[in-house]
This record gives C-alpha cells, sequence and structure tokens, in this order.
C-alpha cells in the first residue's frame, strides 16, 4: 500500500506542488493510500452559494444540475464549483481504512459527516439519485477519500442522518459567534432566515443576553416570520442585503450611527461586503462566512469608507464546532421541528 501525504498532496494531479483545495484536478482513485479513509457516500450537501448558483445557471432543471456536477466531479475529481470555487460536505458510511489513518477508534461501517470541504475531497459519482432543490442536498452512489488530516464527525443517533448533515455542513458560523458575540453586544446576521443564520441567531441570542440587540437583515418575508416565531432576534429588517443605504438607514435606526460591534454574513448572493461593513463600528468585527464574498471588494471598501474594523474569512472550522451546533438542535425544540420539514 502506497504511502500518503498527510494533508492529500499525493492526491493533487493540477497544479503540482499545490493542495486539494486550491487544485485544479484531484486522482479520484478509489484505491486507499496508507492514511486514508475510503467512503461509500449517501448524500452530498452542496454549499449554499455554489448550489444557488449551479440552479441559476440552470434555470433550476434538475435534469441539467445533474449534468453539470457530473461534468464538474468528471473534470476535478473532486466537487468544486468553479464559479464559487466551493464544495459542501457528505455522509457516508465508513468502507475502508489505512493502516496509518491517525483515529484508530473508526471501525468499518460508521457513519460519518465530512467536516472538511467537498472542494478538497477526492470523489467519484456512479449515479445521481435525487437533487433537492429545496435544500443543497444531492444522494447518490458514489465514493469518496478523506485524507488522515481531514476531520469528520460519527453521526449521533438521535438526530436523523440528513437534519444532522444539514447543520454540521455550516456548524463553523454559529461556533464563531460563540467565540466573537459578547454579552450586552448590538449584532446584526445578515442573511439571517437561512440554515446558518438560523443557527447564528439562536448562538447570538444566548450571548448577548437580555439586555443586547440581535438585528436580522432578510430578504424573504417567510424567512423573517420564522425568525420571528422563534423568537431569535430582538429586531427582524426585511431589506436587500446589497442595497447598502437602505440596510444602512434600517440598521442605523435601531442600534444609531455608531453601529453594530458584531455583524455577520450569511447571504449565499454576491455584493453584500459594503453592507456589512458600513454598518460596523469603528473596531468592531465582521465576520464573512459567505462564500459568495469578495475579499478584493471587503478589503478595499473598508479602506474607502474610512472603516478601521477586524474582517474575519468565513473559516468553516472552528474547534468543538460540531458539538456546540448539534447541541443547539437538542435544545431548541423550534429549530429541530423546522430542520426537521426542511432537511429530512
Amino acid at each position: 500500500m502506497n504511502k500518503g501525504n498527510k494533508y492529500g498532496t499525493h492526491r493533487v494531479l493540477e497544479p503540482k506542488g499545490t493542495l486539494p483545495q486550491p487544485a485544479q484536478k484531484l486522482d479520484n482513485t478509489m484505491s486507499i493510500y496508507d492514511n486514508e479513509l475510503l467512503i461509500d457516500v449517501k448524500t452530498l450537501n452542496i454549499d449554499s452559494a455554489s448550489f444557488t448558483q449551479l440552479k441559476s445557471v440552470c434555470n433550476s432543471d434538475v435534469t441539467k444540475m445533474e449534468a453539470m456536477i457530473l461534468s464538474i466531479v468528471n473534470k476535478r475529481g473532486k466537487m468544486q464549483n468553479p464559479v464559487t470555487g466551493s464544495g459542501g460536505m457528505l455522509i457516508g458510511i465508513v468502507k475502508k481504512i489505512g493502516p496509518n489513518f491517525p483515529d484508530k477508534n473508526l471501525k468499518i461501517g460508521d457513519t460519518i459527516a465530512t467536516l472538511v470541504s467537498l472542494s478538497l475531497t477526492p470523489l467519484k459519482i456512479n449515479k445521481i439519485h435525487t437533487i433537492n432543490l429545496s435544500n443543497d442536498q444531492v444522494d447518490v452512489d458514489a465514493q469518496a477519500i478523506l485524507f488522515a488530516s481531514g476531520l469528520y464527525a460519527i453521526l449521533p443517533t438521535d438526530i436523523p442522518e440528513k437534519l444532522a448533515l444539514a447543520a454540521l455542513d455550516v456548524a463553523g458560523a454559529p461556533a464563531q459567534v460563540d467565540r466573537l458575540v459578547k454579552k450586552d453586544d448590538t449584532v446584526c446576521i445578515i442573511g439571517g432566515g437561512g440554515k446558518s443564520g438560523i443557527l447564528c441567531c439562536y448562538q447570538a441570542m444566548e450571548k448577548v443576553g437580555p439586555n443586547g440587540k440581535v438585528i436580522v437583515v432578510e430578504y424573504s418575508v417567510e424567512n423573517a416570520q420564522r425568525i420571528k416565531e422563534l423568537k431569535l432576534a430582538t429586531h427582524v429588517i426585511i431589506a436587500d442585503a446589497t442595497n447598502v443605504m437602505e440596510v444602512y438607514s434600517k440598521v442605523t435606526e435601531i442600534c444609531g450611527e455608531e453601529g453594530c460591534d458584531v455583524v455577520i454574513n450569511n447571504v449565499n448572493i454576491e455584493n453584500t461586503e459594503m453592507t456589512s461593513i458600513l454598518i460596523t463600528k469603528d473596531r468592531g468585527c465582521v465576520y464573512f462566512f459567505s462564500m459568495a464574498t469578495s475579499f478584493t471588494k471587503a478589503a478595499l471598501g473598508a479602506e474607502g469608507v474610512g472603516k478601521d474594523i477586524d474582517m474575519i474569512v468565513g473559516n468553516g472550522y472552528a474547534f468543538g464546532h460540531a458539538d456546540l451546533t448539534l447541541d443547539i438542535i437538542r435544545k431548541s425544540k423550534g429549530i429541530r421541528n423546522l430542520f426537521e420539514k426542511l432537511y429530512v
């Protein structure tokens, strides 16, 4: 059995010398190296920015979307949307374990969710069974490889698999909220009505306490109503996040011209960077969880309006993020009921 690099560089075909995520093409041969896992894949959870782009270009035609997904995987050896650069994650059953894979507690037959992006995961799809347009999930007959450095979670028995997959796909967001938000803060969550937004709202409300504010900006009237019904915000604004001055005006009516301590951007569309920046107070923080973010626009835009703020890239991993997110599902009956309707 061949020896593999812990970061998966042995799988990179083009260009040589880089890591699997930025690589243009991976070796998706499903014969494992000594430190890899082979996974029989059941479902892909394509990230929101990528799935939205695929739906848009295919006019929500699932036949065209299927062809596009297969084309991407056949060309790249992984599911990495060439427009957004992003991937998603998967659930599947462990089929083989290399003798030098670091976790000796994992067993063949365990059902796991990968906590690293599909944009760096060698993948081979034999057949696409269904594409669910409402929740970004794709049921497949496929296999995937996880590297020695790859993160994963053994799926809990008390939460349905597809619900756990949906929640774990965005686990980095509420975990970062837990780190960034303090008692009595004013927090704005842009795109608060989606999957990651709802989890962020819950954690923000927990952190700010009774004297803090959690402001949600949401485009969808239906999603905004969900937030109100679940009592996941102190204020809900229905507005288009690409309309900078409209959102700025409505948010500052609530928190004053100073702005918000923390802004969390969860939207899956482009051109919301300046909205996030403008409503953040000086020396405040913006967390760009959205994979639709242009960090060039964010960096140069903040400079252009004289904003001295911290801007954090939406790293999908934070220590303990899986446990924190699954605990939200366990604690909040309202969120669990909603997610079961959407994802199970």
